[in-house]
């Protein structure tokens, strides 16, 4: 977009581009000039409100507001990313990514002319290594690595920046890298907007990688993940079948084992000093400021960095692929099949393309894949998505089998699909009601800061004029269903790579020894010259805002007495209404299973998939939902259609006819989703073995109806249920505008007769006492995954302040205790957290609970390290202070609107407490001291006994470090869940 630069008159308006996609809306692109004489560009009819400057530097910044609450989604994007690794040293930028957090020769440093002269002399020894072919001399030179390590970390203070964005009351404190980019985030109370800025501004002017090994070991744990995620792997293939040539495919944002080990400092900071300059970065900023204090603040700070010319590397060009890519990877999780289809990237009219066939094939209730395979359950799972970069992008698709079906059988359902898009077997009002979909999306995600930045991050990324995204949806209205149906033809023929996901063994695993690294000092006492200045200054001070739950939450009934539990919806037009039972599968096993079943039933009127059409070109969706304790019918989208859309979801429930064919299908399904989580090792420990710690054998995750029993089961009954819960006990909750027009609509519609039935006695679970047990199952994996779990006293509200203080000081963020032990100092996890979590019902018992992830030949350190902070909190006064403070700011930022009001207040009332507990929760932390901290530690954490649960590899098991935690017994998966294969069923 040509840029205009205006001298002399503040306010002066320019027409940059003018475009109209209909007679009724105009998309004028002005360019003006603020108070402070600074240029933006905004765009007409923009519903983000988006004013874009870009500086004399050439940083871009992206300012949109939003008032909801007092906080601002901070996002710092670099144009840069895994596509521009040099070949020998591929996982740079992802490693440079982790070493911004280590702070500057001002921040993390105690003396940097000391620090630094250890830091160069690592440095060169780094490049030795690198160097060196003998493998003898290569463990030697790490050995004076590490020894050099160790002696600088007396100058290092860890986590200092981590330590200042949590005394601001910052949340999400995160990086990511991708193929292009790097993102810097931070979600931050808006009265900490100068400081933020300021030591943003300070972390980026210069890099320091201080803690370099102890933080590759880090790194080489997140690499054991990937190793560990069969998804990762497939994902990974099909890139290689699309870009044989192009770092997409040929460079993982990870890099590989051999360039982990042999990382180069030199390379790293070529890297920052290239890429990480003004012009090729944004500052992204949504939430509650005004625009041109903002503006001059940035520019005052980052507008202080010096421009570099840069040209990004010229990277190759793919040829067309002319016949079918195959390819196949394999692990222990379930097996899946892929089909992508190589496009052109962002900024095409591909993309316009390619975005709305992927809509029609796949919307989650009305595409040609919903309807056709997943509505009929001819597979276990089907969908689509696309994806755009800079250079390319790619249409997948993906399948999972059913039991017993092949994943050829799963690609060729998959391929038929694609030739009833190409053969034009949709609606003529599909593409119409597509693009309302997107648009229905595109108004919620709006709506939140963290999402519309992300839209902004991307618009920077991949070079985007802002006026093409606000007009994207209005451009693919304009296609007609005969162009698309020709591109279809064009674009999907026997042009795609697919890639099996087969279970079985790895034999690309890369085994990572145990580099046997010395401890850092982390010098928790010590501060840098630069946060002891930073904590001296005073922001504005934020109050905190409690709600009255009871003049918040507006009340009315039906005309049938129902109760109608109410709040407005002051921000758009859309609606969302929650039929509620206070009843769940606790109460009946089969509610749950009536609740799925009804997906795949229709009406004497509608077949189910002539329902999901009429629902989807209402810009409506319906769901029935069965918590434990609560089952929930729920209908959102549009308020003008609210009346239409609740009488069709009446008619469903009024008038749903049992289908036996779709039943034993339905079944069919859940036997198959049963094999398949078997083999997820996130639900086996997450799931299986949680569940099995805390309560035993008699856990509701094992109270399961077994096959048999779900074949004998009559789906008459099952609809018969759905129907009779209208005559149970009820109540509404409705967020949305027009709260009359929305009774009036259940008056119509949600008919009621006679007096409303108690509900069934609802089955209790047991939890068990914890300690002296070690619950292991074992799976094919690199990592072993380790939860501690202890029971502990039943919950009291009084506890929530000192708890939640104990878990930002002790166990949660990067700033805590167990972080800094476990990752900072040891190099022992990638991941690795302690806390103490309160019930969710009153009268039942907190738990405390610590995780860590770590390769198995760490495993008893690991152990060790976890057990004795557990049994002894380091008590650090700094630390304490810091926690404390940045407890109190996310308080005082945290706001709760909308429908959260609602139910916030149902989580609240589950627990017995009436009244909004935060305020209680402020005014006791605000008195607390390191004394109070360290009671609560004696009296609920140290001393605890544990149920340690276990998952990993077997063969690679430290059994002689698990037994020192108890009495170990392995338990297998079917028993874990109460799988069998048989079981008498009783009629």
């Amino acid at each position: 977009m040509k840029q205009f630069k205006i001298l002399c008159i503040s306010f002066l308006l320019i027409t940059a581009v003018s475009c109209k996609t209909d007679k009724e809306t105009s998309y004028k692109v002005t360019s003006q000039n603020d108070s402070n004489g600074l240029t933006f560009e905004t765009v007409e009819n923009d519903p983000t409100g988006l004013r874009l400057y870009t500086l004399d530097n050439g940083l871009k910044v992206y300012l949109s507001q939003n008032s909801d609450e007092p906080k601002i989604q901070t996002y710092i994007a670099v144009r840069a990313g895994s596509n521009y690794d040099p070949k020998e040293s591929t996982g740079l930028a992802h490693y440079l990514e982790h070493m911004v957090f280590k702070g500057t020769h001002k921040v993390g440093t105690a003396n940097w002319e000391k620090e630094k002269t250890y830091l160069d002399k690592i440095s060169s020894l780094y490049e030795q290594h690198r160097a060196e072919k003998d493998a003898d001399k290569k463990l030697a030179l790490y050995k004076e690595i590490d020894k050099v390590s160790l002696e600088a970390s007396n100058y290092s203070i860890a986590n200092e920046y981590d330590k200042m964005t949590a005394s601001l009351g910052a949340t999400g404190t995160n990086a990511y890298t991708w193929f292009e980019q790097t993102v810097y985030t931070n979600k931050i109370p808006a009265n900490e907007f100068e400081k933020w800025v300021d030591l943003e501004a300070e972390r980026f002017s210069t890099l320091v990688l201080r803690l370099f090994h102890t933080e590759l070991e880090a790194v080489f744990e997140e690499f054991n993940r990937g190793q560990d995620n069969d998804f990762r792997k497939r994902y990974a293939a099909m890139l290689d079948g699309l870009f044989p040539k192009h770092p997409y495919g040929q460079q993982t944002t990870i890099g590989t084992g051999e360039h982990l080990k042999n990382p180069s400092m030199v390379d790293i900071h070529n890297y920052f000093n290239k890429y990480y300059v003004p012009n090729n970065m944004a500052v992204i900023l949504v939430g509650d400021f005004e625009f041109e204090p903002t503006i001059k603040k940035v520019n005052d700070t980052f507008g202080k960095f010096k421009r570099k010319d840069l040209t990004h590397p010229t990277l190759p060009k793919e040829d067309k692929i002319t016949a079918p890519v195959k390819n196949e990877v394999f692990g222990p999780t379930s097996e899946s099949v892929s089909i992508a289809f190589r496009s052109a990237g962002v900024n095409t009219e591909e993309e316009k393309f390619v975005t709305l066939c992927d809509m029609i094939m796949a919307n989650g209730n009305a595409g040609i894949i919903d309807l056709n395979l997943n509505q009929k359950q001819l597979v276990q799972r089907a969908s689509c998505s696309p994806t755009f970069l800079n250079d390319y992008g790619y249409h997948s698709f993906t399948g999972s089998p059913k039991s017993g079906q092949t994943l050829d059988e799963v690609k060729e359902l998959l391929l038929a699909q694609i030739e009833k898009l190409k053969n034009g077997e949709f609606e003529d009002w599909m593409i119409t009601a597509v693009v309302n979909d997107l648009k229905l999306s595109q108004t919620r995600q709006y709506e939140n800061n963290s999402a519309l930045a992300d839209t902004y991050v991307n618009a920077f990324i991949y070079q985007q004029n802002w006026v093409d995204r606000v007009t994207f949806l209005d451009d693919l209205k304009k296609i007609s269903k005969e162009q698309l149906v020709k591109f279809a033809n064009d674009f999907y023929q026997n042009n795609y790579v697919i890639t099996y996901k087969r279970k079985g063994v790895d034999k690309n695993i890369v085994k990572v020894a145990n580099p046997g690294i010395t401890p850092v000092n982390l010098n928790r006492d010590k501060s840098s010259d630069y946060i002891n200045e930073f904590n001296k200054k005073q922001s504005k001070s934020l109050q905190p805002k409690f709600v009255d739950y009871k003049t918040a939450i507006k009340e009315t009934t039906t005309e049938n007495g129902i109760k109608v539990s109410y709040v407005l919806n002051e921000k758009n037009d859309l609606f969302d209404m929650n039929i509620i039972f206070d009843m769940g599968s606790d109460n009946d096993k089969k509610l749950s299973l009536a609740a799925g079943y009804l997906e795949y039933v229709g009406t004497d009127k509608y077949t189910n998939e002539a329902l999901k059409k009429e629902f989807y070109k209402l810009g409506i969706s319906y769901y029935v939902s069965t918590a434990k304790d609560k089952t929930y019918v729920g209908l959102n989208g549009l308020k003008e259609n609210l009346p239409k859309g609740l009488e069709l979801l009446e008619h469903l429930w009024d008038n749903a006819k049992a289908d036996k064919e779709a039943y034993a299908k339905y079944v069919d399904k859940i036997y198959k989703g049963r094999q398949d989580g078997k083999t997820q090792k996130g639900n086996i420990l997450w799931n299986g073995l949680m569940n099995y710690g805390k309560y035993g054998e008699n856990s509701p995750l094992r109270d399961i109806m077994q096959i048999d029993e779900l074949k004998a089961i009559n789906p008459e009954d099952l609809v018969a249920l759905v129907k009779d819960m209208k005559n149970y006990k009820q109540r509404v909750f409705y967020y949305g505008k027009d709260v009359s027009t929305a009774v009036s609509s259940l008056n119509t519609h949600h008919k009621i007769f006679g007096e409303l039935k108690e509900y069934p006695v609802a089955k209790e679970y047991k939890e068990t006492e914890t300690g002296g047990n070690v619950f292991f199952t074992n799976y094919d994996m690199v990592q072993t995954e380790l939860m501690f779990l202890a029971k502990g006293a039943p919950f009291k509200p009084e506890n929530m302040a000192a708890s939640t203080l104990f878990n930002t000081y002790f166990g949660s963020g990067l700033s805590s205790i167990v972080f800094q032990e476990i990752r900072e100092s040891k190099s022992l996890a990638y991941s690795a957290f302690a806390s103490y979590q309160g019930a969710s019902k009153k009268d039942s018992p907190n738990y405390v609970m610590a995780y860590v992830g770590t390769q198995a030949n760490k495993l008893e350190q690991a152990v060790d390290a976890m057990m004795e902070l557990m049994n002894n909190m380091p008590e650090a006064e700094k630390q304490f202070n810091a926690a404390k403070e940045a407890t109190l700011k996310k308080l005082a930022a945290q706001r709760i609107t909308k429908s959260n009001i609602f139910w916030s207040y149902e989580r609240l009332q589950k627990l017995g407490i009436d009244n909004d507990n935060r305020e209680l929760m402020y005014n006791t932390i605000k008195g607390m001291t390191m004394k109070d901290l360290k009671e609560f530690f004696n009296k609920n954490i140290k001393g605890e006994s544990y149920n340690v649960m276990v998952i990993g590899n077997k063969k690679d098991l430290d059994v002689k470090s698990l037994q020192k935690l108890g009495k170990i017994k392995e338990l297998d998966i079917d028993y874990l869940f109460n799988y069998v294969d048989k079981k008498e069923v009783k009629l």
